[in-house]
């Protein structure tokens, strides 16, 4: 029996972290399920997934291929501040090439059906089920092949096509475009450089508006930044960033680019068949630049929400993954929005920000939110000292 003889339960579109998580799930509810991915893709990413991650979805040791006890935070002065994570707490880092090959074959190996191609449409002949169309293999001059689906996740990245053609306002939010390159870390280490530890530059020379990173991947690193102003010399910035690190004579094994979503869009389904997922609904963390935590988290809930959808064969249901997920991280995200447009913007206020990292509260705070995924309620003592703190930074009566 070939694919097109078939009515899928659903078409997963995409198979990063979003699509590969939501395709497991379905399958292992016992639904037949299609994963369709472009192969060779990689995406620019830091590759830091925290514990929540880890346990949530049993990811092992083996992935991780380097463990950062903490952080050190550049200003644009040069002046630096260590974080550093207390308890023996660490964050893992992954190669995302090895990483997104794992979670597609667990998918697979859960009973979903990999199919390598790209995504073409989406048309509708019956009100049973809807035809996905793809051209087999990484380009659109592939063969051409359709297959049925009663359901598609859409969790085909930041660019979606599947939002574009089939969610109102699909195309509508914000992004930053990443840019970073995987060198292969010398033997003899350079002065500076720490393989347990996350280096962060809030410099405007790395990005006007974002970050740069330098982020230890065992035997490789990840050199990257990100910036949403047209016409940054990304390339450039990552030059300086090698320099600063004492990397510049490492060897560059890829070069990667691709834009980062930083606003949820504010609608994830059709309200008919399709429900987004991962970078396609937008859910990359605005100032840390974190996606992969939220793509599976979200490729989790539009998995529960297509269960209920086919189960009780309504379409609202769709609409759980986006308010699910809004409720449990919604407040985060307007956090981190703020952050950014404001600490982000200028190099004094970048300067000011650093300093406050410096603060024991706010990197307790900071490290405990950031490695559970919730926003930490229980101190209030803490809370207020951050407060009275950042008001003096705000107005100017703390020094830089």
């Amino acid at each position: 029996m070939s694919l097109t003889d078939e009515i899928f339960d659903a078409a997963v579109i995409g198979g990063g972290p979003a699509g590969a998580t939501a395709a497991e799930y379905l399958a292992k509810a016992g639904r037949k399920v299609l994963l369709l991915d472009k192969a060779g893709r990689i995406k620019p990413c830091g590759g830091a997934i925290p514990p929540r991650l880890i346990r949530d979805f049993d990811i092992p040791e083996h992935l991780i291929v380097a463990h950062a006890r903490g952080a050190k935070i550049f200003a644009p002065s040069g002046r630096a501040e260590m974080m550093p994570i207390d308890d023996g707490g660490y964050v893992g880092m992954v190669d995302r090439e090895v990483f997104d090959e794992f979670l597609r074959t667990r998918a697979a190996d859960a009973g979903a059906v990999r199919e390598s191609g790209l995504f073409q449409k989406i048309t509708r002949e019956s009100a049973d089920y809807c035809t996905v169309h793809y051209h087999a293999g990484k380009t659109s001059s592939g063969p051409a092949q359709q297959i049925r689906a009663r359901l598609v996740i859409g969790a085909d990245g930041a660019v979606s096509a599947v939002a574009r053609q089939e969610i109102r306002g699909g195309t509508k939010t914000k992004h930053v475009f990443a840019y970073h390159e995987i060198i292969r870390v010398p033997e003899q280490s350079a002065p500076g450089w720490d393989g347990e530890r996350c280096d962060i530059y809030y410099q405007g020379a790395v990005s006007p508006d974002f970050y740069g990173w330098v982020f230890p991947h065992g035997e490789t690193a990840s050199i990257g930044t990100g910036s949403a102003r047209k016409g940054f010399a990304l390339r450039e910035a990552v030059g300086t960033l090698r320099e600063s690190a004492g990397l510049t004579g490492a060897k560059t094994l890829r070069r990667e680019g691709a834009p980062l979503p930083i606003k949820p869009l504010k609608t994830w389904d059709n309200g008919r068949d399709v429900v987004l997922a991962g970078d396609a609904a937008g859910v990359v963390a605005p100032a840390s630049g974190e996606g992969i935590y939220y793509a599976m988290y979200g490729g989790q809930l539009a998995a529960e929400a297509a269960e209920v959808s086919l189960a009780t064969q309504n379409p609202k249901a769709l609409a759980l993954a986006r308010k699910n997920f809004m409720k449990a991280h919604g407040q985060v995200f307007w956090v981190l929005g703020f952050m950014q447009s404001f600490w982000y913007s200028t190099d004094n206020r970048r300067e000011r920000f650093v300093r406050i990292c410096g603060d024991k509260d706010v990197q307790s705070l900071t490290w405990t939110a950031y490695m559970n995924k919730v926003l930490v309620r229980a101190k209030p003592a803490a809370h207020l000292r951050i407060f009275a703190k950042n008001i003096a930074h705000l107005t100017g009566l703390a020094r830089a």
